[in-house]
Formats: C-alpha cells, sequence, structure tokens
C-alpha cells in the first residue's frame, strides 16, 4: 500500500474517533455551543486539521525510509517549535523567572538529545539509499505538527472545550487525505489498493482511533499549561515506543552493549527532560500574561470576555443540556458498527512478538489510561 493510502486509512479512524468519543463524553450540543460563540475558530480548526493531515503522511514516507526508532526524534523536533510559537506569540513563560524557563529549555533540549541518541543506537535499521529522502520527511512533519499548534492555542485561550475543537479539526484531515489520495492515485486505483486491502483496515483505522484519545490529553495539556510545556512532555511517547519495539518487536536484538548503553542513556535523558519540565509550573505572573493574551483575542473576534474566562479556568459557561441526543447515539453506534464490521474481516498480522511483554504493556497503558483519565475528569470535568 502506498504511505498516503495508509495516511487516509488512518484519518478515516481519526474522523470516526474525533466525533463519536465527544458524543458520549459531552454530547454535541456542547460542540454547537462552544461554536456559536466562537464561529471563527472553525476555520483555525480546518487549517490545523490540513496541516496534521500532510504531516502524518510525511511521517509515514519517513518510518518507510528510515524506520520508525530514526523517524520519531526527527519529528519531535515540534518541542522546541512548540516552544518558540508559545513565547513568540502567546506570552508563555513571560514574566516566569529564569528558573522555569531554565527548567523548559533545559528540558526540551535533553529530550531532543535522548531522542538522538536513541535515533543512531538504532540507525542500522535504516533503509540505504532512502535515508536522506526519510530524514527530510521526518523534519518536515515536525515543522508542519510545531506549527499546527498556533490553532490549538488559539483556540484555548478564546474559551473552546478540546472536544469541541477537534470536531471541526477532522474536517480538515479528511478532506486533504481525499485529495492527496485522489489526485495521487486515482479514483479507480484507490478504490482497487481500499478493496484489496480489507484485511488490515481495521488495524490501520484502529490506529487512528487510538491516536485519538491521546491526541486529547495532548489537547487539555496545550489548554492548561501550554504549548511550551505540553508539546515537549507528550513527546515521551517515545519511550513507549521504544518498549515496544525492544520488548515486543525485538528490534535491537543482537545488538552490542554499546546499543543497549546508547538506548539506556538516552531514554534517561528524555526522562530527565521531562521531570524538568513537569516541576517547571506556570506562576501566577506567567497565568497574568496568560490571560492578556486572552484579553487579546477576546477582543481580536468579539468573543465575550466571560466565555473567555470562563473556558480558561476550566468552568461551565451557559446552560447547555447534558443529555445525549438521538445525534450523539448515531455517531456513537456508527462508529461502533463500523469497526465490529471491520474487525470481522480483519486478519492478524503475521509478526514476530513477545506476548507476554504485549500484554504486560497494555495493562500498564490502560492502567495508566484509567488513571489520568479520572484526574483529569475530576479536575476540570473534561471543560
Amino acid at each position: 500500500m502506498s504511505p498516503i493510502t495508509v495516511s487516509l486509512i488512518m484519518v478515516l479512524g481519526v474522523f470516526l474517533a474525533r466525533w463519536s468519543v465527544p458524543a458520549l463524553i459531552r454530547g454535541t450540543a456542547h460542540v454547537r455551543a462552544d461554536i456559536g460563540q466562537a464561529p471563527h475558530l472553525i476555520i483555525w480548526a480546518v487549517l490545523a486539521g490540513c496541516m496534521w493531515a500532510v504531516a502524518n503522511t510525511l511521517t509515514i514516507y519517513a518510518i518507510r525510509n528510515v524506520g520508525l526508532s530514526i523517524a520519531f526524534p526527527l519529528w519531535n523536533t515540534n518541542s522546541l517549535l512548540g516552544i518558540f510559537w508559545g513565547v513568540l506569540l502567546f506570552k508563555e513563560l513571560h514574566s516566569a523567572g529564569w528558573k522555569r524557563w531554565l527548567g523548559v529549555l533545559a528540558g526540551a533540549l535533553c529530550m531532543f538529545a535522548g531522542a538522538s541518541l536513541l535515533a543512531f543506537a538504532s540507525s542500522h535499521q535504516a533503509a540505504p539509499g532512502k535515508a536522506a529522502f526519510g530524514i527530510a520527511a521526518a523534519l518536515g512533519a515536525g515543522i508542519l505538527w510545531g506549527t499546527m499548534y498556533i490553532p490549538y492555542r488559539k483556540a484555548y485561550l478564546t474559551g473552546m472545550n478540546p472536544l469541541s475543537f477537534i470536531t471541526f479539526f477532522t474536517v480538515g484531515e479528511v478532506i486533504t487525505m481525499l485529495l492527496l489520495a485522489i489526485g495521487y492515485r486515482g479514483v479507480t486505483p484507490l478504490w482497487h489498493e481500499l478493496s484489496s486491502a480489507r484485511a488490515v483496515l481495521f488495524w490501520l483505522m484502529l490506529g487512528g482511533f487510538v491516536w485519538v484519545i491521546g491526541d486529547l490529553f495532548q489537547q487539555y495539556a496545550t489548554k492548561y499549561v501550554g504549548i511550551s510545556r505540553g508539546i515537549p512532555l507528550s513527546n515521551t511517547n517515545q519511550l513507549w515506543g521504544l518498549l515496544w519495539g525492544v520488548l515486543v518487536f525485538h528490534e535491537l536484538r543482537g545488538g552490542s552493549h554499546a546499543v543497549y548503553a546508547q538506548v539506556a542513556g538516552g531514554s534517561l535523558l528524555m526522562a530527565a527532560g521531562a521531570v524538568a519540565i513537569a516541576l517547571s509550573s506556570a506562576t501566577e505572573r506567567e497565568h497574568s500574561s496568560w490571560q492578556d493574551a486572552a484579553g487579546r483575542e477576546s477582543r481580536r473576534y468579539s468573543v465575550e470576555a466571560e466565555y473567555v474566562q470562563a473556558g480558561i479556568e476550566g468552568r461551565s459557561y451557559g446552560t447547555t443540556p447534558t443529555s445525549r441526543t438521538f445525534l450523539d447515539w448515531l455517531l456513537i453506534l456508527t462508529a461502533t458498527a463500523l469497526f465490529i464490521a471491520l474487525g470481522s474481516v480483519a486478519q492478524f498480522p503475521r509478526v514476530e512478538l513477545a506476548a507476554g511483554w504485549a500484554v504486560v504493556l497494555t495493562l500498564v497503558m490502560l492502567g495508566l489510561l484509567a488513571a489520568c483519565g479520572f484526574a483529569l475528569w475530576r479536575t476540570t470535568r473534561f471543560r
């Protein structure tokens, strides 16, 4: 399958998740209420979705040519770009003090250095003759993803709920990928390729669905701690990729002691960077700078100041029905039915894996997901 077709199928799974999950958690009535308050954010959401779709396609080319372990740290340069945009455009880290500046910047650089060390340790996996193209694709994805966080931050400083923003975000994703896939493959060849890939459609769409669940946490992180902290912290996902690659898929099997030392050192560097950023919480003076940036967005787009303030503080604004509507249940049941139908014709990939480690990692990740989800709900009620 071509990388563009793979990306298209993933985006379809993303589309199902981005409409059904918000319908399940809050209901579409809340989405309509948010859009009514800040309709200009529809354009920003669609634009962010277009950028995400192109970046996701580039990552697939990067993985194909240089491998996941090399491509991952290269596109994670979006952390550094996210810090730059956060400081330049949204007054993040303003009046934060030199200790917090040092914590965020040093933490991000440590994470990037650790990721680069991990990439170097697994550089033998790169496809010969195609490394330059794969590296360029990974760096291009990092630039697009780093810039994509500008619409994120604009939306959340304006008071919009992440569950509302992502529903229109996915419109840009689907439109972009359809245009790319049809333009690159043509309608008939694309249809034949999709038809011949029935056995793997479920897994690719499931990958998109699961990605959305993780992205929801990143959206709330962007809202409440900003892109200069939220994005570097979320890029610790590379450590999970490393665990799956090494323990489950035996990616470094047969490597020398030096390779394992590089992997351990890179992992520790990344963990240290994440701890440094996590400890650099925003002060009251920095929050005051955020308020100034939010006020600027409110005045620029004529959004009610009370709506903006309620969104920043995680409070409800106005009265919106809390019960699920017929449309909500239709979205939820449609997504469920499609996944059941695709799962019934799916075939398990023929790959060598350590089933025991796969079960252990799955249980740990599900436990962490439940704990973080409960903490987020208790603190914000998903507002």
